[in-house]
């Protein structure tokens, strides 16, 4: 008696993609934190992001309908509001974010 092979989706080739949570990502795609930075400290920069006053009002405008792969929708607006922003809104937000750090 013969066994099939079972072809399924191929293993991931690297985990460390997969082990970093995606407010990190989001903050390391859009220059506001480094990538080395610890996760509990990313996490308190993305919720002080999130809590900036022009964020919050972009993300009010922000279209809903559309949708970001690999994002979970908890991050969806902040992701999509920090996409949508320029480099000099970015550096700006920066370095809003910089001085309540400090």
């Amino acid at each position: 008696m013969k066994h099939r092979k079972q072809y399924g989706p191929a293993p991931p080739t690297h985990l460390s993609a997969l082990a970093v949570p995606s407010y990190h990502r989001i903050l390391v795609k859009h220059g506001l934190i480094e990538k080395t930075l610890s996760i509990p400290d990313a996490y308190r920069v993305f919720l002080q992001v999130g809590a900036d006053p022009e964020v919050q009002k972009l993300s009010r405008k922000a279209e809903r309908g559309r949708k970001m792969k690999h994002v979970p929708a908890l991050y969806l607006a902040t992701a999509m509001v920090l996409q949508g922003m320029t480099k000099q809104e970015l550096e700006a937000l920066k370095l809003r974010i910089e001085e309540k750090r400090a």
